[in-house]
């Protein structure tokens, strides 16, 4: 149970990779995060999954949905093009909460008339 004396923090970007390309994409993902405006509610958690042989899956999670998922195999991929990628996604998924949390406010205050 939260009390009104604890601190929230939002706007964060969680790094649970393990490699390098995870690493790199995270860096890359990071950079064009720290830019976005109004990130306040919201973090961003990175996680990788490693398997021997095969390369490496990233999964991006905003509190705690699933928005963007990739593969890396073992050799060079174009890691900031798939960052680019990801942000995208997170701008239009970002969008999208705020639409319909705006909806649903517009809906509460209708039926209150």
């Amino acid at each position: 149970m939260a009390e009104d004396s604890d601190i929230e923090i939002s706007g964060l970007m969680i790094d649970r990779t393990l490699t390098r390309f995870g690493k790199d994409f995270g860096f890359y993902y990071a950079s064009y995060w720290r830019d976005l405006p109004f990130t306040q509610g919201f973090n961003v958690t990175l996680y990788e999954t490693v398997f021997p042989q095969a390369g490496t899956l990233l999964r991006l999670e905003v509190n705690g949905v699933t928005i963007y998922r990739t593969h890396f195999g073992r050799r060079a991929s174009p890691i900031k093009e798939r960052a680019e990628q990801a942000i995208l996604l997170t701008i239009d998924y970002l969008a999208q909460v705020r639409a319909n949390a705006i909806t649903a406010e517009f809906a509460d205050n209708a039926d209150g008339y």
